[in-house]
């Protein structure tokens, strides 16, 4: 039986940032995005992430103010490093951060909450993708450091799941080698010795 949701599954992939162009999500399209990515398991309803959505001008002015903290962090950056960090949220002309807002509970447990985040990232990405966008998310150094996490507009408990970089993309993104799926499961055998 042919179906068009698992064409499309099995289809998805990853734009480059660089080639994420304007025009932009509009905002009843950010709203459909953000609606599907909250339908997702979420063990007792704890609503375990929130969305910021990085556009306009401040996505430079973050851009600066990595670039200060890189600086901080390591001494004085190369011309070509310097740029890189400067660039890091105005490559593509929306980025929606997915953030892990762990929640205090004596039955779910945080990785259950933080793993809800991923899903929510995952269903906005292909959200996204089916309104005609192309996406790419990454993480990268600045969300593994207080300092960077503050700048992004985190709380000291919260985490990033991923920065989801988001435009217009009129290409074919670049398939990838994908695993083979026949490699990765197997019906149970019994506990594992040992």
């Amino acid at each position: 039986m042919a179906s068009p949701i698992i064409d499309f599954l099995l289809t998805r992939n990853s734009a480059p940032i660089p080639d994420l162009k304007e025009p932009a999500p509009s905002d009843a399209d950010i709203a459909t995005m953000i609606a599907a990515a909250t339908r997702v398991p979420d063990h007792g309803r704890l609503e375990p992430w929130r969305f910021i959505l990085y556009r306009g001008d401040v996505r430079v002015e973050i851009g600066k103010k990595l670039a200060e903290l890189a600086e901080q962090r390591e001494g004085p950056l190369p011309e070509g490093r310097r740029n890189q960090e400067l660039a890091r949220f105005s490559r593509a002309p929306l980025v929606i951060g997915v953030v892990s807002v762990p929640k205090e509970n004596p039955k779910i447990p945080q990785w259950e909450m933080f793993l809800s985040g991923g899903m929510a990232a995952m269903n906005l990405m292909i959200a996204a993708n089916a309104l005609g966008y192309g996406t790419n998310m990454i993480s990268n150094w600045y969300s593994d450091v207080p300092e960077g996490r503050a700048i992004l507009g985190l709380a000291p408990r919260e985490r990033v799941v991923g920065f989801i970089h988001i435009g217009s993309y009129a290409g074919q993104a670049p398939e990838r080698p994908r695993p083979d799926p026949a490699k990765l499961f197997a019906d149970y055998s019994g506990p594992r010795a040992g």
